[in-house]
C-alpha cells in the first residue's frame, strides 16, 4: 500500500517523542513496578519454609499488591493508553490543516488511517512487552524462581490478549477523532464510553439480575434462583470489554482456574473429585475455556477499526 510505511514511521516517531506518551508510560510503568514488587515480597514471605507450588512465577502477575494485581491494573487503566494514543489522531490533523496536505500527496487515503492505527498498535505492543519483561526481571530477583516454558508461553498469550484489548480502545478513540471536530469532545466521548462500558454495565447487570431473580430476601431463595441470578449477571456483564478481558487474562495467568463462570453446578462425586485432584489446566485447555472471550475481543477490535476506516474513507476532506 503506497505511503503506508511513511505514515506508520511518522506516527510512531510522534508517539515516542510526545510528552504525554512519556508521562503516561512513566506513570503506568511506575505503578506496575510497585505493584509487582509488593506482590513479589508477599509471595516470598508466603512461600518461605513450604514447598513451592507449580507456576509460582505467574503468581507475580496475579497476586494483589497494595490495591490490585498487574492483571487487574491493565484491565482498569489499559484503556487509557489506547484513548491517549488515538483521541486526536484525525481531528488534530484537520484542525492544523495538515490532513488536506497529506491526502494531496501521492499517499492513498486508506494509508493514513491504517498507518495511524498500526503505529498505535505497535506502540501499545512495545509498552506491554517492556513492562512484562521488566516485571519478569523483578520476579527472578525477588522470588528467585525461573519461569518454565509453559509459563513463558502463557505470558506471551496474555500480552497478545492485552494488545487486542487496548487496541479496541485505540480504534474507538480514532473513530471519535473522525466523528468529532473538537479534540476535547473526542477525548471526553472516549473517556465517557470507557467509564460506561467498564463500570456501569456491571452495575446494570447487578440491578437487572436482582430484579429478575431476587436473592436478597431472607427466606424462599432456591438454588435455581441463585444460579439464574448469577447467569444473568454474567451474560449482561459480557457486554463490557473489561469483563471479557479480565476473565480471559485471569484464566490464562492462573492455570488453577478451570472456568470463567462464577457459579458451577456440581454433584457429590464431582465435588469429591475436585477436592482430591487439584491439578492445573494445560495451556491448551485454558485456551479452550477463554476461546469465546478472545474471539469476542478480536471481533470488536476489528469491527471498531473497520467502522473508523469506512467513515474516514467516505468523509469529505475540506480545507
Amino acid at each position: 500500500m503506497h505511503g503506508l510505511l511513511a505514515v506508520f514511521r511518522k506516527e510512531l516517531s510522534d508517539h515516542f517523542s510526545s510528552y504525554r506518551f512519556v508521562i503516561l508510560f512513566a506513570l503506568i510503568a511506575m505503578v506496575s513496578f510497585i505493584t509487582s514488587y509488593m506482590a513479589g515480597l508477599h509471595l516470598r514471605e508466603s512461600l518461605e519454609g513450604v514447598v513451592k507450588p507449580k507456576f509460582v512465577f505467574l503468581m507475580l502477575f496475579s497476586t494483589r499488591g497494595a490495591l490490585f494485581s498487574l492483571v487487574q491494573f491493565v484491565a482498569f487503566f489499559g484503556p487509557l493508553i489506547g484513548i491517549v494514543l488515538g483521541f486526536d489522531a484525525i481531528n488534530k490533523e484537520r484542525t492544523q490543516g495538515t490532513l488536506i496536505k497529506i491526502t494531496s500527496q501521492p499517499i492513498y487515503r486508506d494509508a493514513v488511517i491504517n498507518g495511524k492505527f498500526l503505529a498505535g498498535v505497535a506502540t501499545i505492543s512495545i509498552m506491554l512487552f517492556s513492562i512484562v519483561l521488566v516485571v519478569s526481571g523483578f520476579g527472578l530477583t525477588i522470588v528467585g524462581v525461573v519461569p518454565g516454558v509453559e509459563e513463558v508461553v502463557r505470558l506471551f498469550v496474555y500480552v497478545i490478549i492485552s494488545i487486542f484489548y487496548i487496541s479496541f480502545w485505540l480504534g474507538l478513540a480514532i473513530l471519535f477523532s473522525i466523528l468529532f471536530k473538537g479534540i476535547s469532545t473526542s477525548a471526553l466521548a472516549s473517556v465517557a464510553l470507557w467509564i460506561f462500558l467498564s463500570f456501569f454495565i456491571s452495575l446494570g447487570a447487578n440491578v437487572l439480575a436482582d430484579s429478575l431473580a431476587p436473592v436478597k430476601q431472607k427466606e424462599g431463595v432456591t438454588a435455581e434462583t441463585l444460579i439464574r441470578n448469577a447467569r444473568i449477571k454474567e451474560t449482561v456483564s459480557l457486554f463490557s470489554p473489561m469483563v471479557l478481558y479480565s476473565e480471559a487474562s485471569a484464566t490464562i495467568i492462573d492455570p488453577m482456574r478451570k472456568t470463567t463462570r462464577s457459579v458451577v453446578l456440581m454433584g457429590t462425586l464431582e465435588q469429591l473429585s475436585l477436592s482430591r485432584f487439584q491439578n492445573p489446566l494445560p495451556l491448551g485447555q485454558s485456551l479452550l475455556v477463554v476461546y469465546p472471550h478472545v474471539i469476542a475481543l478480536v471481533a470488536i477490535t476489528l469491527i471498531c477499526f473497520a467502522i473508523s476506516y469506512l467513515v474516514f474513507i467516505l468523509e469529505e476532506i475540506r480545507t
